[in-house]
C-alpha cells in the first residue's frame, strides 16, 4: 500500500533521515518507535511532501514523491500531526469542516459518524478548539483527519501529553478504525502502547531504521525493553 525507498531528509547540513526503506500493507497497523530526535516526524513530513527530501514514496503503486500535500490527501492519506495542531480559534464544527475540504459533499454524513465515534465532541460543536482538554483536542485532530475518508491514517505522537486513561481511549479508537479497514501508520515515543496494538514495528535511531519485526517479537526483545520500555 505504502512503499518508502531510500528516503533522506536534510535540514541544511544536518541529515535527519539517512536513506530508510519501509513498507505498509493494506489493513495493517504499523508503528515506528524511537527516541526524540530519531527522525520519526521528519519521515512523516517527507511522506506528505512538507520538507525537502530525496528518495521514492509510492502509494498503491503510484509515485507520490513530488505531489503537493493537498493531492496526497486526495489520494487517501491523512495526517494527525504532532501536537494536534487543531485550529484553536475555530469551533469544533469549523475544524471538522476544514477536514472535509476535499470531501465537502459528504460532510453531514461524516460529521454524524465522527460524533458517534467521539461522543465527547458532540456537546462541544460550538466551542472553540482552544477550550478543549488535551484529550478532546486529540480526538478532534483524529476526527478532522478522518473527514477526508482516508485509506491510510498517519499519526505523529498521538499520546503526547495525555493522561494514561486518555491514551488508552485514543488507542482503542485506532483499533476500531483499523477494524473498519483504515490502515494505520503510528509514530510513537510510547513504544509499549504502540507495539501492543500494532502488527509490525520499525525501530528508528539517529535517522536510520535499525530493527524491523512483528510487534509481539519487539515487545519481547530484551534490547527494546531496555531502551524503550524501561525494562
Amino acid at each position: 500500500m505504502l512503499k518508502v525507498k531510500d528516503l533522506k531528509v536534510k535540514y541544511g547540513v544536518i541529515e535527519a533521515v539517512k536513506g530508510i526503506d519501509f513498507d505498509i500493507k493494506a489493513g495493517e497497523i504499523v508503528t515506528i518507535i524511537g527516541a526524540n530526535g530519531a527522525g520519526k516526524t521528519s519521515t512523516l513530513n517527507a511522506i506528505f511532501n512538507m520538507v525537502k527530501k530525496s528518495g521514492k514514496i509510492e502509494f498503491f503503486g503510484a509515485d507520490i514523491s513530488t505531489l503537493s500535500t493537498h493531492n496526497i490527501v486526495k489520494r487517501g492519506l491523512s495526517l494527525v500531526p504532532e501536537g494536534r495542531k487543531i485550529f484553536v480559534n475555530l469551533t469544533v464544527e469549523e475544524n471538522l469542516k476544514i477536514g472535509a475540504y476535499i470531501n465537502d459533499e459528504n460532510y453531514e454524513r461524516l460529521k454524524e459518524e465522527m460524533l458517534e465515534m467521539f461522543p465527547r465532541l458532540k456537546q462541544k460543536m460550538g466551542n472553540y478548539g482552544g477550550s478543549l482538554s488535551g484529550g478532546e483536542q486529540q480526538m478532534l485532530a483524529i476526527a478532522r483527519a478522518l473527514m477526508s475518508e482516508p485509506k491510510m491514517l498517519v499519526l505523529d505522537e498521538p499520546s503526547l501529553g495525555l493522561a494514561p486513561i486518555i491514551v488508552k481511549d485514543v488507542f482503542e479508537i485506532l483499533i476500531n478504525l483499523n477494524k473498519k479497514d483504515v490502515t494505520i501508520l503510528l509514530v510513537e515515543q510510547n513504544a509499549g502502547a504502540a507495539l501492543k496494538i500494532a502488527n509490525r514495528g520499525y525501530v528508528m535511531e539517529n535517522g536510520r531504521i535499525v530493527l524491523e519485526d512483528d510487534a509481539k517479537s519487539l515487545l519481547k526483545s530484551d534490547e527494546i525493553k531496555k531502551k524503550y520500555l524501561g525494562g
